[in-house]
């Protein structure tokens, strides 16, 4: 099996296809299998890279708090594309992903061609932020008392995932499914330190401004917690354009992936043709 050391842990990952890379950064209830859709679509043109984030397995399951957090998950990414000797990459991620994703546009912008940034922005809000940490932190107690198992039953079920139940009933058990093998220990230490603990989007306002790669901001019109925060970025990001999905909740690429790979091909002809500018 592919790792990559990205000290002190070693991270899974996959490669298919050959052309311009597209590295993807999966969320907190899913893993690198999330992206099979796109991967199918994308890798007829491109490079797809995919891995799992540390606290999931194959990748290593690290014990202590320290080893988690959002700066880790930036860094990884950078460490995934060092170890395969790409210079440059589009970036896309979901949620917790999409989280690391921007991040790493404000870190190593030289390596990231253009950002897609999809399902972002849960507990940025002042308003929503401790009710946001409160519940994050009372998952995370969750998966170490009850296992993932159970924990997946009540998460798969959310106001933002039960339209995939819906929409593709076994799309939704195949997530489900994968969400139930998730390390319950690597599970509690990310949501306590990567989700309970990261800051605030809008803490990064003045350099999220300032970001000059092209970025698509993806929503779903039914992901709540996430709505606020993409017409945020919208405003606060001149080279940043707002896909707001009709009837779609947090996971846009399970839910819609025809729509969102169509999304992401047209994002990525504009960036390559030097036809995404910042707005005037």
């Amino acid at each position: 099996m592919p790792f990559v050391d990205s000290d002190p842990v070693k991270l899974y990952y996959e490669e298919t296809g050959t052309g311009f890379p597209i590295l993807f950064i999966h969320e907190y209830g899913s893993d690198y299998r999330e992206w099979e859709s796109q991967v199918r679509y994308f890798s007829r043109r491109y490079r797809c890279i995919t891995y799992n984030a540390r606290g999931y397995p194959p990748s290593d399951v690290p014990t202590k708090d320290a080893d988690y957090g959002y700066e880790q998950s930036r860094d990884d990414a950078a460490r995934v594309l060092h170890h395969l000797g790409v210079p440059q990459a589009y970036i896309v991620g979901l949620s917790q992903g999409a989280y690391a994703t921007l991040q790493f546009g404000l870190r190593y912008p030289q390596m990231a061609r253009a950002l897609v940034v999809a399902g972002v922005g849960s507990g940025s809000p002042p308003a929503a932020r401790a009710e946001f940490v409160q519940n994050t932190l009372a998952t995370a107690e969750r998966f170490l008392a009850e296992g993932s198992a159970r924990v997946a039953e009540t998460m798969a079920i959310s106001p933002t995932r039960i339209r995939l139940r819906a929409k593709d009933p076994r799309g939704y058990e195949d997530f489900l499914a994968h969400l139930r093998e998730h390390s319950n220990v690597g599970m509690a230490l990310v949501g306590r330190n990567y989700q309970g603990k990261r800051p605030s989007l809008e803490d990064f306002a003045a350099a999220l401004g300032q970001l000059a790669m092209p970025v698509l901001l993806v929503c779903g019109d039914e992901d709540e917690p996430c709505i606020e925060t993409n017409i945020w970025l919208k405003r606060v990001m001149p080279t940043a354009g707002l896909w707001l999905v009709p009837r779609t909740g947090h996971a846009v690429n399970l839910e819609e992936p025809a729509a969102f790979n169509r999304a992401l091909a047209d994002f990525f002809a504009a960036a390559e043709n030097d036809a995404w500018r910042p707005r005037d």
